[in-house]
Protein backbone atom coordinates (compact mmCIF):
# COMPACT_ATOMS: atom_id res chain seq x y z
CA UNK A 1 0.00 0.00 0.00
CA UNK A 2 1.68 3.22 -1.05
CA UNK A 3 1.96 6.25 1.52
CA UNK A 4 -0.79 8.21 -0.87
CA UNK A 5 -3.15 5.16 -0.02
CA UNK A 6 -2.82 5.16 3.42
CA UNK A 7 -3.03 8.86 3.49
CA UNK A 8 -6.24 8.76 1.68
CA UNK A 9 -7.82 6.29 4.39
CA UNK A 10 -6.55 8.26 7.32
CA UNK A 11 -7.74 11.36 6.03
CA UNK A 12 -11.39 10.11 5.12
CA UNK A 13 -10.93 8.31 8.69
CA UNK A 14 -11.31 11.98 10.63
CA UNK A 15 -15.13 12.24 9.50
CA UNK A 16 -16.32 9.78 12.31
CA UNK A 17 -14.46 11.23 14.77
CA UNK A 18 -15.89 13.74 17.03
CA UNK A 19 -15.26 15.89 19.52
CA UNK A 20 -14.64 14.48 22.69
CA UNK A 21 -14.37 10.97 21.81
CA UNK A 22 -12.80 7.96 23.62
CA UNK A 23 -10.88 6.44 20.66
CA UNK A 24 -8.89 3.01 20.02
CA UNK A 25 -5.87 4.02 18.28
CA UNK A 26 -4.28 1.27 16.26
CA UNK A 27 -1.01 -0.41 14.75
CA UNK A 28 0.45 -0.72 11.65
CA UNK A 29 1.39 1.90 8.75
CA UNK A 30 -1.84 2.37 7.59
CA UNK A 31 -3.14 3.52 11.45
CA UNK A 32 -0.07 5.66 11.76
CA UNK A 33 -1.22 7.52 8.37
CA UNK A 34 -4.18 8.18 10.68
CA UNK A 35 -2.63 8.96 13.88
CA UNK A 36 -0.71 12.00 11.87
CA UNK A 37 -3.84 13.65 10.40
CA UNK A 38 -5.47 12.80 13.68
CA UNK A 39 -2.57 15.02 15.39
CA UNK A 40 -3.05 18.38 12.99
CA UNK A 41 -6.56 17.95 14.02
CA UNK A 42 -5.61 18.25 17.53
CA UNK A 43 -3.21 20.42 17.08
CA UNK A 44 -6.17 22.47 15.46
CA UNK A 45 -8.25 22.06 18.50
CA UNK A 46 -10.70 18.77 18.43
CA UNK A 47 -10.65 17.36 21.71
CA UNK A 48 -10.37 13.26 21.93
CA UNK A 49 -8.43 10.96 24.37
CA UNK A 50 -6.92 7.64 22.83
CA UNK A 51 -6.15 4.29 23.71
CA UNK A 52 -3.34 2.82 21.94
CA UNK A 53 -3.36 -0.61 21.15
CA UNK A 54 1.02 -1.05 21.52
CA UNK A 55 3.67 0.43 22.78
CA UNK A 56 4.37 1.75 19.22
CA UNK A 57 1.48 2.95 18.61
CA UNK A 58 1.63 4.82 22.38
CA UNK A 59 5.09 5.98 21.72
CA UNK A 60 3.78 7.68 18.16
CA UNK A 61 0.95 9.23 19.71
CA UNK A 62 2.84 10.73 22.87
CA UNK A 63 5.49 12.33 20.88
CA UNK A 64 2.91 14.00 18.35
CA UNK A 65 1.03 15.37 21.52
CA UNK A 66 -1.94 13.07 21.11
CA UNK A 67 -3.74 13.02 25.17
CA UNK A 68 -3.73 9.48 25.82
CA UNK A 69 -5.30 7.26 28.62
CA UNK A 70 -5.76 3.32 29.80
CA UNK A 71 -8.67 1.16 29.21
CA UNK A 72 -7.89 0.40 33.03
CA UNK A 73 -8.69 4.12 33.77
CA UNK A 74 -11.12 4.41 30.72
CA UNK A 75 -12.27 1.20 29.74
CA UNK A 76 -15.20 2.06 27.27
CA UNK A 77 -14.57 3.70 23.99
CA UNK A 78 -16.48 5.01 21.53
CA UNK A 79 -14.52 4.24 18.06
CA UNK A 80 -11.12 2.00 16.99
CA UNK A 81 -9.66 2.49 14.33
CA UNK A 82 -7.65 0.68 12.86
CA UNK A 83 -5.54 -1.33 9.87
CA UNK A 84 -6.12 -4.71 8.40
CA UNK A 85 -4.04 -7.23 6.78
CA UNK A 86 -7.52 -8.93 5.10
CA UNK A 87 -10.71 -8.06 4.92
CA UNK A 88 -13.72 -9.86 3.89
CA UNK A 89 -17.14 -9.13 2.69
CA UNK A 90 -18.78 -10.02 5.75
CA UNK A 91 -15.98 -7.38 7.47
CA UNK A 92 -14.12 -10.25 9.27
CA UNK A 93 -10.91 -9.69 9.47
CA UNK A 94 -7.33 -11.01 9.52
CA UNK A 95 -4.44 -8.79 11.81
CA UNK A 96 -1.74 -9.02 13.82
CA UNK A 97 0.72 -8.75 11.38
CA UNK A 98 2.14 -5.96 13.03
CA UNK A 99 2.10 -8.54 16.12
CA UNK A 100 -0.19 -6.19 18.27
CA UNK A 101 -3.40 -8.72 17.55
CA UNK A 102 -4.07 -9.10 21.66
CA UNK A 103 -4.24 -5.34 22.56
CA UNK A 104 -5.88 -4.70 19.13
CA UNK A 105 -8.56 -6.85 19.79
CA UNK A 106 -8.83 -6.31 23.77
CA UNK A 107 -9.46 -2.42 22.47
CA UNK A 108 -11.83 -2.73 19.99
CA UNK A 109 -14.28 -5.31 21.78
CA UNK A 110 -14.19 -2.10 24.22
CA UNK A 111 -15.03 0.24 21.74
CA UNK A 112 -18.99 0.54 20.55
CA UNK A 113 -17.73 0.03 17.13
CA UNK A 114 -14.55 -0.20 14.79
CA UNK A 115 -13.79 1.22 11.92
CA UNK A 116 -11.22 -0.36 9.56
CA UNK A 117 -8.50 1.83 7.16
CA UNK A 118 -7.17 0.14 4.45
CA UNK A 119 -6.69 -0.14 0.63
CA UNK A 120 -8.24 -1.57 -1.89
CA UNK A 121 -5.51 -4.66 -2.33
CA UNK A 122 -6.64 -6.01 1.37
CA UNK A 123 -10.48 -6.76 0.06
CA UNK A 124 -10.85 -10.93 -0.62
CA UNK A 125 -13.11 -13.29 -0.18
CA UNK A 126 -12.01 -15.74 1.25
CA UNK A 127 -9.81 -14.98 3.91
CA UNK A 128 -6.46 -16.62 4.36
CA UNK A 129 -3.97 -15.54 1.60
CA UNK A 130 -2.56 -13.58 4.69
CA UNK A 131 -0.54 -16.14 7.00
CA UNK A 132 -3.40 -15.64 10.13
CA UNK A 133 -1.08 -14.50 13.50
CA UNK A 134 -1.76 -16.81 16.57
CA UNK A 135 -0.34 -15.24 19.71
CA UNK A 136 0.76 -17.90 21.91
CA UNK A 137 2.33 -18.88 24.94
CA UNK A 138 5.97 -19.67 25.25
CA UNK A 139 5.25 -22.70 27.58
CA UNK A 140 4.53 -25.74 25.95
CA UNK A 141 5.05 -24.15 22.11
CA UNK A 142 4.85 -27.89 20.56
CA UNK A 143 2.27 -29.18 21.93
CA UNK A 144 0.42 -26.07 21.35
CA UNK A 145 1.70 -26.39 17.67
CA UNK A 146 0.17 -29.85 17.46
CA UNK A 147 -3.37 -28.50 19.09
CA UNK A 148 -3.54 -25.79 16.49
CA UNK A 149 -2.60 -28.12 13.25
CA UNK A 150 -5.41 -30.88 15.01
CA UNK A 151 -7.99 -27.82 14.61
CA UNK A 152 -7.29 -27.02 11.28
CA UNK A 153 -7.64 -30.20 10.05
CA UNK A 154 -11.02 -31.06 12.23
CA UNK A 155 -11.47 -27.72 9.60
CA UNK A 156 -10.30 -28.91 6.35
CA UNK A 157 -7.58 -26.57 6.67
CA UNK A 158 -4.05 -27.41 6.61
CA UNK A 159 -0.56 -25.27 5.85
CA UNK A 160 2.59 -24.32 7.59
CA UNK A 161 2.84 -23.27 11.00
CA UNK A 162 5.69 -20.81 11.27
CA UNK A 163 6.85 -19.21 14.38
CA UNK A 164 8.05 -15.59 13.68
CA UNK A 165 11.34 -14.57 14.20
CA UNK A 166 12.36 -11.15 14.97
CA UNK A 167 15.62 -9.55 13.03
CA UNK A 168 18.62 -11.33 15.69
CA UNK A 169 16.93 -14.80 14.32
CA UNK A 170 15.06 -14.57 17.89
CA UNK A 171 11.71 -15.61 18.76
CA UNK A 172 9.78 -12.68 18.00
CA UNK A 173 7.78 -11.32 21.60
CA UNK A 174 4.63 -9.43 21.60
CA UNK A 175 4.22 -6.68 24.34
CA UNK A 176 2.74 -9.29 26.36
CA UNK A 177 5.72 -11.30 26.31
CA UNK A 178 4.38 -13.78 24.13
CA UNK A 179 5.91 -15.86 20.70
CA UNK A 180 3.45 -15.66 17.64
CA UNK A 181 2.68 -18.77 15.28
CA UNK A 182 2.09 -17.59 11.61
CA UNK A 183 -0.28 -20.33 10.13
CA UNK A 184 -0.61 -20.01 6.53
CA UNK A 185 -3.89 -22.07 5.36
CA UNK A 186 -4.88 -20.49 2.30
CA UNK A 187 -8.45 -19.90 2.21
CA UNK A 188 -10.18 -19.20 6.03
CA UNK A 189 -13.97 -19.95 4.25
CA UNK A 190 -15.70 -20.07 8.04
CA UNK A 191 -13.32 -17.88 10.05
CA UNK A 192 -15.86 -18.12 12.82
CA UNK A 193 -15.85 -21.90 13.01
CA UNK A 194 -11.83 -21.20 13.30
CA UNK A 195 -11.63 -18.17 15.57
CA UNK A 196 -14.00 -20.74 18.19
CA UNK A 197 -11.78 -23.59 17.94
CA UNK A 198 -8.88 -21.59 18.22
CA UNK A 199 -10.10 -20.16 21.37
CA UNK A 200 -10.57 -23.44 23.17
CA UNK A 201 -6.79 -24.29 22.73
CA UNK A 202 -5.26 -23.43 26.37
CA UNK A 203 -1.82 -22.45 24.93
CA UNK A 204 -3.74 -19.98 22.53
CA UNK A 205 -3.48 -16.43 24.17
CA UNK A 206 -4.94 -14.90 21.20
CA UNK A 207 -5.50 -15.00 17.13
CA UNK A 208 -5.79 -12.68 14.50
CA UNK A 209 -9.11 -13.56 13.43
CA UNK A 210 -11.84 -10.32 14.32
CA UNK A 211 -15.05 -11.51 13.43
CA UNK A 212 -18.73 -8.98 14.71
CA UNK A 213 -16.18 -6.46 15.76
CA UNK A 214 -15.83 -4.15 12.47
CA UNK A 215 -19.01 -2.89 11.33
CA UNK A 216 -17.85 -0.80 8.28
CA UNK A 217 -14.24 -0.04 6.46
CA UNK A 218 -12.80 2.89 4.49
CA UNK A 219 -10.95 1.62 1.49
CA UNK A 220 -8.91 3.48 -0.52
CA UNK A 221 -8.08 3.42 -4.25
CA UNK A 222 -6.11 6.21 -6.74
CA UNK A 223 -9.97 7.13 -7.30
CA UNK A 224 -10.30 8.10 -3.74
CA UNK A 225 -11.80 6.39 -0.42
CA UNK A 226 -15.02 5.10 -0.15
CA UNK A 227 -17.33 2.95 2.71
CA UNK A 228 -17.88 -0.41 3.01
CA UNK A 229 -20.57 -1.83 4.55
CA UNK A 230 -20.80 -5.60 5.95
CA UNK A 231 -22.48 -7.89 3.58
CA UNK A 232 -24.90 -10.15 5.10
CA UNK A 233 -23.33 -13.93 4.22
CA UNK A 234 -25.75 -15.64 1.36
Amino acid sequence: MSKNLKQIAGIAALDFVDDGMKLGIGTGSTAEAFIEVLAEKVATGLSIIGVPTSERTRIMCEKLSIPLTTLDETPHLDLTIDGADEINPQLALIKGGGGALLREKIVAAASDDMLVIADDSKLVDPLGAYPLPIEVNPFGLLATRQLIDRCAGNLDLSGTLKLRMDAAEQPYLTDGGHYIVDASFGRIVDPEALAVALNAIPGVVEHGLFTGLASRAIISSESGARIVEAAVRP
